[in-house]
C-alpha cells in the first residue's frame, strides 16, 4: 500500500517558543498561540516577514514598522486568517498603522532568545486587523526540533512512506528545517494557509492510497478532514482542545507515535 504523511511543522516536528506583544498595551503574552490571536474577530491575519532578524535588530528601534517595510521592500505572506484576507488587504493595513515600532519588534524578539536558549531558527509575524487597519500584535516564534522528529522521517523515509512538510512559515526557516531532517525542498510547501493545506494534502492524496495528516492546530482542520486519517498531536501542549479533538481520528503525545500508525495502516488495521 502507498502511503505518505504530511506533517505540519510548528508544534508538531518543532517545539515553539511564541511571544507576543499587543501594542497598545505594551503586555506580553507568552506561549500564545498564533492562530488564536487571528481568530480573536473575523477580519484578522497573521502577516509573515520574509527578512533575515539581523536586519531587525539593527534597525532603528523608533521606525515605524510599516515605514521599515517600506524603506527596505521587504515582502509579507498572508500565513493564517479566519476570513479570507488576501496580501493586497493586508499590505494596506500595515501602511495604516502608524503605533507599532521596529522596539517592538526587537522586544519580542528579545523574550523568545531568552525562553529558547538552543533557538533553532527564529521568523517574526504582524497580527492585522483589516477593519481597524492596525497592528495589534506583533509575534515573534522561535523553535527548536524535537528530540526524536530526524529519526521518526528517517524511519518513515526508509519505509519508502512519503513524507511531506506543509507549514505556514516561509522557506527561510524550513529550509534549514529540511536539511536537518534530511527531506528534500521539493517535499516542503510553505506559507500554507488552511486551504492550502487542504489543497496539498488532496493533491498528495492522487498519488498515494492512503494519505495522513498531522498537525496540532487550528489551521490544520481543513487538512485534517482531506485526509485519510487526522492525527492531532499534542507534544506541544499536552492538552487536546475540544474542537480538534472532534476533528481528529488519533491524538498522540509524541511523534515517534506516528510509525506505529503508518505500520497500522500497512497492515490495514486503521
Amino acid at each position: 500500500m502507498n502511503i505518505a504523511v504530511v506533517f505540519d511543522s510548528a508544534g508538531t516536528l518543532l517545539r515553539m517558543y511564541r511571544v507576543a506583544k499587543k501594542i497598545k498595551t505594551g503586555e506580553y503574552l507568552n506561549d500564545v498561540v498564533s492562530t488564536q490571536l487571528v481568530g480573536k474577530k473575523p477580519y484578522c491575519a497573521i502577516l509573515v516577514m520574509q527578512v533575515d532578524s539581523n536586519k531587525l535588530v539593527n534597525c532603528p528601534s523608533d521606525l515605524l514598522i510599516s515605514d521599515f517595510i517600506k524603506k527596505f521592500n521587504i515582502d509579507l505572506e498572508v500565513g493564517c486568517s479566519r476570513s479570507n484576507i488576501d496580501k493586497v488587504s493586508g499590505l494596506s493595513a500595515v501602511e495604516n498603522d502608524k503605533r507599532a515600532t521596529m522596539k517592538d519588534l526587537q522586544d519580542v524578539m528579545v523574550s523568545v532568545k531568552k525562553k529558547c536558549k538552543d533557538i533553532f531558527y527564529m521568523g517574526v509575524g504582524l497580527i492585522i486587523d483589516v477593519d481597524t487597519k492596525s497592528i495589534p500584535y506583533v509575534v515573534c516564534t522561535g523553535g527548536r526540533v524535537y528530540s526524536n522528529s530526524c529519526s521518526v522521517i528517517k524511519t518513515l523515509l526508509e519505509k519508502n512512506i512519503g513524507v511531506y512538510i506543509a507549514s505556514g512559515d516561509s522557506m527561510r526557516n524550513l529550509r534549514p528545517l529540511a536539511e536537518s531532517v534530511c527531506l528534500p525542498l521539493k517535499s516542503v510547501y510553505e506559507i500554507s494557509t488552511p486551504k492550502k493545506k487542504e489543497e496539498i494534502v488532496k493533491n498528495v492524496k492522487q498519488q498515494y492510497d492512503k494519505v495522513i495528516m498531522v498537525g496540532d492546530g487550528i489551521n490544520d482542520i481543513l487538512a485534517f478532514r482531506a485526509a485519510d486519517l487526522s492525527v492531532l498531536s499534542i507534544q506541544q501542549t499536552g492538552k487536546c482542545p475540544p474542537l480538534l479533538c472532534e476533528e481528529a481520528d488519533i491524538v498522540i503525545k509524541d511523534i515517534s507515535e506516528v510509525i506505529g500508525i503508518v505500520e497500522k495502516i500497512a497492515n490495514s488495521r486503521l
